[in-house]
């Protein structure tokens, strides 16, 4: 066999290896993120010295609307609280108007710059949603994968998809995933690494496939998730600009059900046909000291070795156990009047107590799953060694949350001094005074806010900025808001697979270490590289033709 059977193209394949090299001699994520605040500190007060300012409209929460300065989420500048990851933002209001706001480049070398960042430095960690969500949810997947459920599952699903198959239900699942908050990112795309490794498959390919449908797809979904409900109410308060009728949370729905397919198609596709052929077979010998997929010796030898007929014994308990936590979820949440749902509407989805809870409702439900089968495969016994399980889950993110504290000290600066806002104020400005025609309008669109996305990942923080802007413009030019707010989804989601700021990139780099010890920032992005060019390019493709032929964007 020839070195290019097995082998991405010679260009391509010097391409990635050279964004690999070149990104692994990126300092340590920690190092990184400490410059990234340096340099932060730094520009902002030299644009400051020169006065750098935008005036725009702004969809801000109605109950904050009368404080002045916001935010681009609606929180006070100089304040303590923080942006949310993508997939947590259901707890935002659900109430906006838009504001004519200037916003100037706040210097951070000030004496009042200086004191936000001493009295808020231990705030801004623990505001820093990301941490709480990957401690609460590693209670349950901790105690799943120490059991060896995990493991057991991973078996179960290679045995019922052939090899195929598997790929595109791993990019299909992460997609879905956006319905229960970031759990895709800390559940799935280990997940995935592991199910590719059991049946012979080089698992940092199925890392890729899971975080490419997980990150890359972000935006949309077959079903009704949590950020569109955002999303929408921010689009309606900007169409009040212009006096249109407002959008409901379905206006997109059928484009995103496209969408969904054509994200899984293409990241099957990349995956089997790029990123695997780059990889090659997997040597075991770049495993990491206690083995390939090893987390710290976080698991034990017994859920390594247990007999078939322990598994199934296990297996059935974990889904009788599974049974009694969703059964029990559902009392609290369906019965008129439970406890999670909105207590003024009675809503359970949307801004409800159900849907702020899903990541806790998540880990209980792993927590069981996990319990039963550790208890009937024998792999966890007494409460001890349920501690045990979660405090080395705990153990093994040591390294992440000196992460996590570095990211939220950089976000914090970076949005007090306003550098993030008049960014897209200017770049949305561009939009504004260019003519050219629709199709090409809209893919300028996907551009600005791929690029906003690379230092703004926050979906509905560069909503509440672009929102304003681009909606007016295409109504001047007889466009539908549910038109924009497409072509918005569309550029929203791909770059969160490349860029650091991503609050989960380096939970990624985490994961591929498992597997290759060498693993860095450059290794995911050389990954990447190629979901980010297709989901991009056919992407874009699907919602100039959408627009072009005439096709329904949602019900109604």
């Amino acid at each position: 066999m020839t070195e290019d059977t097995t082998h991405a193209p010679a260009s391509g394949g010097r391409l990635l290896g050279a964004i690999e090299r070149i990104g692994n001699k990126v300092p340590h994520p920690a190092i990184l993120f400490l410059a990234l605040v340096v340099l932060v500190i730094a520009l902002s007060q030299a644009l400051a010295w020169a006065n750098v300012h935008a005036t725009y409209e702004v969809a801000v929460p109605i109950e904050q609307a009368e404080q002045q300065p916001h935010d681009v989420d609606g929180s006070t500048l100089g304040g303590a609280e923080q942006v949310a990851p993508d997939g947590d933002e259901s707890a935002l209001p659900d109430e906006y108007e838009v504001k004519t706001q200037k916003a100037e480049v706040k210097g951070l070398l000030t004496a009042d710059a200086i004191r936000f960042m001493f009295t808020s430095f231990i705030s801004n960690f623990m505001g820093f949603t990301a941490m709480g969500i990957i401690l609460v949810v590693m209670i349950g997947v901790g105690i799943a994968e120490t059991s060896g459920l995990i493991g057991a599952l991973i078996r179960k699903l290679v045995r019922t998809a052939s090899g195929a198959s598997l790929t595109y239900l791993i990019v299909f699942v992460g997609v879905l995933s956006s319905i229960a908050s970031d759990a895709g990112y800390l559940v799935l795309i280990p997940l995935g690494g592991a199910a590719f490794y059991s049946v012979g498959r080089h698992p940092l390919a199925g890392i890729a496939a899971a975080f490419a449908g997980v990150a890359g797809g972000f935006g949309v979904n077959i079903l009704i998730t949590p950020t569109d409900a955002v999303l929408t109410e921010i689009a309606n308060e900007s169409i009040e600009l212009v006096g249109g009728a407002k959008i409901d949370l379905t206006a997109n729905l059928w484009f995103s059900i496209a969408s969904t397919l054509l994200i899984t198609v293409i990241g099957g596709l990349i995956t089997s046909r790029i990123i695997e052929p780059r990889l090659g077979e997997y040597d075991e010998s770049e495993a990491p000291e206690g083995g390939p997929g090893s987390i710290a010796d976080a698991t034990p030898n017994a859920a390594d070795e247990v007999s078939a007929e322990a598994e199934s014994r296990g297996l059935r308990l974990a889904g009788l156990w599974s049974l009694a936590a969703v059964a029990l979820i559902g009392l609290l949440s369906f019965p008129p009047g439970a406890p999670l749902r909105d207590a003024d509407t009675g809503d359970l989805f949307g801004q409800s107590p159900f849907m702020s809870s899903l990541v806790l409702l998540i880990a209980i439900v792993f927590f069981a799953a996990g319990y039963g089968y550790g208890r009937g495969a024998g792999t966890l016994r007494g409460a001890t060694a349920i501690i045990d399980a979660i405090t080395r889950s705990w153990a093994a993110l040591a390294g992440l949350l000196l992460l996590f504290l570095l990211i939220a000290q950089f976000i914090a600066y970076f949005n007090y001094s306003n550098m993030a806002t008049i960014i897209a104020v200017r770049m949305g400005d561009l939009l504004e005074h260019s003519s050219l025609g629709t199709p090409v309008l809209l893919v300028l669109v996907v551009l600005i806010t791929v690029v906003v996305d690379l230092i703004m990942p926050q979906a509905i923080a560069k909503w509440a900025l672009l929102a304003p802007i681009l909606i007016p413009l295409f109504a001047r030019l007889d466009v539908a808001p549910e038109v924009v707010l497409a072509a918005y989804r569309v550029g929203d989601s791909p770059a969160n697979i490349l860029t650091p700021i991503m609050p989960y990139f380096p939970l990624i780099v985490v994961f591929a270490a498992r597997w290759r010890r060498s693993a860095g920032i450059g290794t995911i992005m050389a990954l990447m590289v190629p979901y980010f060019v297709a989901f991009t390019v056919a992407w874009t493709a699907l919602l100039v033709v959408w627009q072009v032929v005439g096709l329904p964007w949602g019900p109604g």
